[in-house]
């Protein structure tokens, strides 16, 4: 490619091959910078669903799962007194006396599901032992696994689950999140009484549902 000039009676001839070798990775670089963000997003793992707020095929696939005994849930403590300035129930390391109440709640909703082929274990430090008492109206000696779960999250509760019961684990956010971890998830932001549900219907390739906030049962129970 040439570009000819004529100025003056003067001509000129310049020879722009070169722009044009520029110009095409220019295009290749642009694209790149497109493709490669958008590449990044669509393989990027999917974040843990809502099973509230009108998800009904996640919320119909949590109930399936636990009428048939493959469900694992980790149940976040509630209301850490420590990290609140509202009235602690008993100990520092315990939880607040108004969560009590979303304790109870919280449970009601585990009742209505039916606990009858569920197993239930809580973490040792105080705070969720003293969620499972208001919750399950059961606490366990404490299993350390549910504190100390630095890698080992997901592997343990495959261990702790029988076939055709339910695996409830009262346990706290850390943990929560290593367990997204371990499925390759990348981590929510769970509030305090959240339930996290896994099917282990294949125990081999255990599947995350969904969340469920402690506030939002009442939604899951319209759908």
């Amino acid at each position: 490619m040439e570009l000819r000039l004529s100025l003056f009676g003067v001509k000129r001839s310049i020879n722009l091959s070169w722009l044009a070798r520029y110009r095409n990775a220019t295009v290749v670089l642009a694209s790149a910078l497109l493709v490669i963000p958008l590449t990044v997003f669509l393989l990027r793992p999917a974040a843990v669903p809502d099973l509230a707020h009108g998800n009904v095929s996640g919320a119909q696939a949590m109930l399936s799962g636990w009428a048939k005994g493959d469900m694992i849930v980790l149940v976040r403590h509630v209301e850490r007194c420590d990290h609140s300035s509202a009235a602690c129930l008993i100990g520092s390391d315990g939880i607040t006396d108004r969560s009590r109440s979303v304790a109870v709640a919280v449970g009601a909703q585990f009742e209505q599901l039916g606990l009858s082929n569920a197993d239930i274990y809580n973490s040792p430090i105080m705070r969720a032992a003293q969620t499972a008492s208001y919750m399950f109206n059961k606490v366990g000696t404490g299993e350390d696994w549910l504190i100390s779960c630095k890698g080992t999250m997901l592997r343990d509760a495959l261990a702790h689950k029988v076939a055709g019961r339910n695996l409830i684990l009262v346990t706290h956010s850390e943990c929560m999140a290593q367990l997204e971890k371990d499925l390759k998830l990348p981590g929510s932001t769970l509030g305090y009484g959240a339930s996290l549900f896994i099917s282990a219907e294949t125990p081999q390739t255990p599947r995350m549902l969904g969340y469920i906030e402690a506030s939002d049962w009442p939604s899951l129970a319209n759908e």
